[in-house]
């Protein structure tokens, strides 16, 4: 289940709630009581290995070198 992070504009505290998706825009009290909540903008890091090659080091240009530029 996603969670998502808040900031409480009465008290400062920031928190996260555990919801489904369907219910992300739902309004979240703080822990300490208040209502006045905004959702915080939240990052995800994808980390591990792929079975992807590792980006060519050099070349230089816009396109690696590819164009002669």
């Amino acid at each position: 289940m996603p969670r998502y992070d808040y900031r409480c504009r009465a008290c400062g505290d920031t928190f996260e709630v555990s919801r489904p998706m369907i219910a992300a825009a739902d309004p979240a009290a703080c822990p300490q009581g208040h209502d006045d909540t905004v959702k915080l903008l939240s990052t995800v890091a994808v980390t591990g290995r792929g079975g992807a090659a590792p980006a060519p080091i050099g070349g230089g240009g816009c396109c690696g070198g590819a164009c002669g530029c």
